[in-house]
């Protein structure tokens, strides 16, 4: 049978998943899409601020900074997001974090999975909280004191 439209969510015919399981491995795939673009991206603005060159695909430092910046993402979207969930919410919440097992990343992302299933504003809510997460780690840090200020610790009036 023909039909007019060339897509489907069941992308491969032989997969013994069902819509459901294949929707949130979609949704899953699409926020860790947007988890890597979103700290890639700030750590690459975060070098460019801070004068220091950019990251390198084989340098193991480079990537655990990355990943640093995953786990605080992650960590920093399930706090706002779970505010004013009812208990139901978050237990169901729990469920999907606690079926992935002891490691936290894939936990972490099984939250956000599971909230992005429940919330309809989950995306508008990720990308703002998302740039907040970025404007609060590139803003400029206090100025450092002068050496006279260091020497007779005086306080820079604010």
């Amino acid at each position: 049978m023909s039909t007019p439209f060339n897509t489907s969510l069941r992308r491969h015919p032989g997969d013994p998943r069902g819509l459901v399981e294949q929707i949130d491995a979609l949704v899953k795939e699409r926020l860790e899409e947007a988890v890597e673009f979103g700290c890639l991206d700030l750590l690459v603005q975060s070098r460019r601020v801070h004068r220091r060159p950019a990251p390198e695909k084989n340098s193991e430092k480079d990537r655990q900074e990355f990943q640093a910046l995953v786990r605080e993402l992650l960590i920093y979207l399930r706090g706002e997001l779970r505010e004013g969930l009812t208990p139901e919410d978050l237990q169901k919440i729990s469920q999907a974090e606690d079926a992935q097992g002891g490691q936290e990343l894939p936990r972490l992302l099984a939250g956000q999975t599971a909230l992005a299933r429940m919330l309809p504003d989950y995306w508008q809510r990720f990308e703002t909280l998302k740039t907040a997460f970025t404007r609060a780690r590139l803003s400029p840090p206090p100025p450092r004191p002068s050496l006279l200020d260091r020497l007779f610790r005086r306080a820079r009036p604010e």
